[in-house]
């Protein structure tokens, strides 16, 4: 068993506490004020501020907190987009990042998507389509809303997420250890909606904010921005109207125009029908 004993101020231990699943820390007893108990690590922080990991791969989490993210290759990672959009699809992609394709893409500005501007992500999308490995699904409104009768979105996200990574693997990419999930509902509960699938690929790593500190999982996330603007660039062009984003104001606001000139039934292919935008439309 590997073991790592480390000193760490405040600042750090708050970042090392972000990138945890909230679920398997605990407060610990004098004099060890944290604990953590994963499926391959295990942390305790000291009331001095020393940290000592155990475990698999406690070799892995000690570079993750000193490293910085984007720079540990080769990596794979996968983010999701759309989840929060009452129009348009869900899309999740997994990419994979080694160090001659990050030197490629040295010049762009590889962060979360939210953080970029869509004209940008526009500018970057099939550039990164083209250069990076990667696998992205698209589910699109009349598929979704089959589907969320008897699953949550955290499940449909498992599932997408779980199916971009057999893709890579089907696509001959070697997958290194660190495969990252942007983390959404914690690594038990992740596996746990998948437990009827075919086939389930282990291993990941679960990280909240991840998008901000891996670039396989920035670069998953703008080609899900890109993937999701060129679909809902699609709609507008068929019904000759434009698709609020998001699930406020504007999109209330733009319903019953769009109900009254299509009607019901065709809302349902475009829109998230679980989402309260819709009952309250009802």
């Amino acid at each position: 068993m590997n073991n790592y004993s480390f000193k760490a101020d405040e600042q750090l231990i708050d970042r090392i506490l972000s990138q945890l699943d909230r679920k398997k820390l605990s407060a610990g007893k004098h004099p060890s004020i944290w604990q953590y108990r994963g499926d391959d690590v295990n942390i305790n922080i000291y009331n001095t501020g020393s940290v000592v990991l155990s475990g698999r791969r406690a070799e892995d989490y000690y570079k993750l907190f000193f490293q910085p993210k984007k720079h540990i290759l080769p990596q794979a990672g996968s983010d999701e987009v759309g989840t929060g959009d009452f129009f348009g699809p869900i899309c999740v992609c997994a990419s994979y990042v080694d160090e001659q394709i990050s030197a490629t893409l040295s010049d762009l500005n590889l962060t979360d998507s939210k953080q970029l501007t869509d004209v940008y992500i526009r500018e970057i999308g099939e550039r990164l389509i083209a250069s990076v490995p990667h696998s992205l699904l698209v589910l699109d409104n009349q598929k979704y809303n089959s589907i969320i009768a008897s699953h949550n979105m955290n499940a449909i996200k498992a599932m997408m997420h779980n199916q971009a990574y057999l893709n890579l693997q089907k696509k001959g990419i070697k997958l290194p250890d660190l495969c990252v999930v942007d983390d959404f509902c914690g690594e038990e509960l992740y596996y746990r909606y998948l437990k009827d699938a075919d086939e389930v690929f282990k291993g990941l790593t679960f990280h909240t904010k991840a998008e901000s500190q891996f670039i396989s999982v920035a670069i998953g996330s703008i080609i899900s921005r890109y993937a999701f603007l060129r679909y809902m660039d699609s709609l507008s062009e068929k019904y000759l109207t434009v698709f609020p984003k998001g699930a406020g104001a504007p999109v209330e606001a733009f319903l019953p125009e769009f109900v009254s000139q299509f009607g019901i039934e065709e809302l349902r292919k475009v829109a998230k029908c679980n989402f309260r935008n819709y009952k309250n439309l009802l």
